[in-house]
C-alpha cells in the first residue's frame, strides 16, 4: 500500500521544467508510487495500475487538460470501486484553474512535500467536496467527459484566439491571457472587428436563462463548480450547488455592470441588467455553431446537436490552502 500515487504528464507546460525535480523528490521517498503517461491516452490503464497500491491520496501532476482526463477515466472507469481516494491537484498546465481552487498556488514540489504530511496525518481537515460537470453532445447515449470549468460563447473565443494566434509567439502565458483579456474587452467595448482581434461570437441559446429564454449574444458564459472562480454568492440546495452559471451579454454596459456588482459583492444576490447567474443541475446550450472549452478541450454546439451539461454527485479534493 502507497502513501500517496502520484500520476504525471510529463507533456504538461509545467512539467517540462518541474518534472525532473519532482522525479528526484519521489526517489527519496519510497511511500510514494510516481506513474508517468506518455499522453493523456494512457491515464485509464494508470489508473488501474496505481488502484492496486491502494494509496491514501491520489494527485494528478498537469494542468486542466490532465485532471479532465482523469476525471473522466475515473467516472467511467471504477478502478478504484467505492474507495476513490481524495484527489490533489498539482498546478503543472498552462492555466491551473483547478489546481488554484483548491489551494495549489505555490512550486510542485513543496506542494507535493505538503501532501504527503497531510497523507501521513488526519486527512479529514483538509478534504472538501466538488460535484463535476458532465458533458455530453447531443443525447444521452453519448459518453459523458467529466470536468469543472466551462466557457462558451466570447469567452470560448478569446482562450481559441490565445491558444491560436497568442502562444504561438512564445510569449508568456500570462502575459498571453492579459493581451486576450484586453483585445475581448477593446473589441467589445468599441465593436471594432479585426484579423487581429477575437472574432464576433455567434448567437447561443441556453435554457437556464429564465428571464426571457432566447437566442442571444454573450461576451462571457461561464459553467463550473470550482468555489473561488467566480465572485458571486453561493446558493445551496438540499446540501449541494449544482453547476454554477454565469452569462454577461455582449454589451460594455452589461459587462461594467457586472463588474461592479461583482466588487461589491451584489453578483448573484440582485438582479443585474445584462448579466444572468443562475444555478442549476442541467445546462443546455445550442446554437447554429459555436464552441465551448472544458478544462481545455474543445466541443461544438450546433443546431440540433446541442451540448447538455448536468452535475455529477460530489468528488473528495485535498484542500492545500493553509
Amino acid at each position: 500500500m502507497a502513501l500517496v500515487a502520484l500520476l504525471s504528464n510529463p507533456n504538461s507546460t509545467g512539467n517540462r521544467a518541474h518534472l525532473p525535480r519532482i522525479r528526484s523528490f519521489c526517489a527519496q521517498y519510497p511511500e510514494i508510487f510516481h506513474y508517468e503517461v506518455e499522453n493523456v491516452g494512457e491515464i485509464g490503464e494508470a489508473l488501474t495500475s496505481i488502484a492496486r497500491v491502494k494509496p491514501r491520496v491520489l494527485v494528478l501532476n498537469g494542468g486542466d487538460g490532465t485532471v479532465q482526463a482523469a476525471l473522466t477515466e475515473l467516472y467511467h472507469g471504477g478502478q478504484f470501486g467505492a474507495q476513490l481516494p481524495p484527489l490533489a491537484v498539482l498546478p503543472n498546465g498552462k492555466t491551473n484553474l483547478i489546481a488554484l481552487d483548491l489551494g495549489a498556488d505555490a512550486d510542485p514540489v513543496d506542494l507535493l512535500e505538503k501532501i504527503v504530511a497531510i497523507a501521513r496525518d488526519d486527512l479529514d481537515s483538509h478534504i472538501v467536496e466538488r460535484e463535476l460537470i458532465a458533458l455530453t453532445e447531443g443525447d444521452q447515449s453519448n459518453r459523458p467527459v467529466m470536468g469543472m470549468f466551462l466557457g462558451g460563447a466570447g469567452l470560448a473565443d478569446t482562450i481559441l484566439y490565445c491558444r491560436e494566434r497568442l502562444y504561438p509567439l512564445g510569449l508568456p502565458n500570462g502575459l498571453c491571457h492579459v493581451i486576450a483579456g484586453m483585445a475581448a474587452i477593446f473589441s467589445m467595448l468599441t465593436g471594432v472587428r479585426a484579423r487581429f482581434l477575437p472574432p464576433e461570437p455567434n448567437p447561443v441559446t441556453v435554457s437556464l436563462i429564465r428571464d426571457g429564454e432566447g437566442t442571444r449574444r454573450f461576451s462571457f458564459l461561464i459553467v463550473t463548480t470550482l468555489e473561488k472562480l467566480l465572485m458571486t454568492s453561493r446558493t445551496e440546495r438540499n446540501g449541494t450547488v449544482g453547476l454554477k452559471m454565469l452569462a454577461v451579454e455582449r454589451s460594455g454596459r452589461a459587462l461594467l455592470r457586472g463588474f461592479v456588482a461583482a466588487l461589491a459583492g451584489r453578483l448573484g444576490r440582485e438582479p443585474v441588467r445584462g448579466v444572468h447567474v443562475e444555478h442549476g443541475d442541467m445546462i443546455r446550450i445550442e446554437s447554429e455553431d459555436t464552441c465551448v472549452i472544458l478544462d481545455g478541450e474543445t466541443f461544438r454546439a450546433t443546431r440540433g446537436r446541442p451540448i447538455v451539461l448536468r452535475s455529477s454527485p460530489p468528488v473528495h479534493f485535498l484542500m492545500l490552502a493553509a
